[in-house]
């Protein structure tokens, strides 16, 4: 796929873009290149590849994941920082009704 100069002016358009004829010309160069890429991509067989967690697990095989233990860490203050507000109920902040 390959975009025109009037592609391109609007697709600048479509997004408001204020675009002149040089910077349009210079966008259509660097989006072609980018849709050659895409192509090139879309051309490889990736038949029988499995996906990889990360880049490194293709050269060193299986990595394990350092996450964090998932442990609470803080105490819960919602009684006070609820204290301030004018209306709550059951832990929540009850405002006004803005729709009608």
């Amino acid at each position: 796929m390959s975009l025109t100069l009037s592609d391109v002016k609007r697709i600048a358009h479509l997004a408001q873009l204020d675009m002149d004829e040089a910077h349009a010309e210079i966008a259509l160069g660097e989006l072609n290149g980018i849709f050659a890429l895409a192509e090139q991509m879309q051309a490889i067989d990736t038949d029988g590849v499995a996906p990889l967690s990360q880049p490194l697990a293709a050269w060193l095989g299986e990595l394990p994941l350092r996450l964090r233990e998932d442990v609470v860490t803080e105490e819960n203050r919602r009684e006070a920082y609820q204290a301030p507000a004018p209306k709550t109920q059951d832990g929540l902040y009850l405002v006004p009704k803005v729709i009608e």
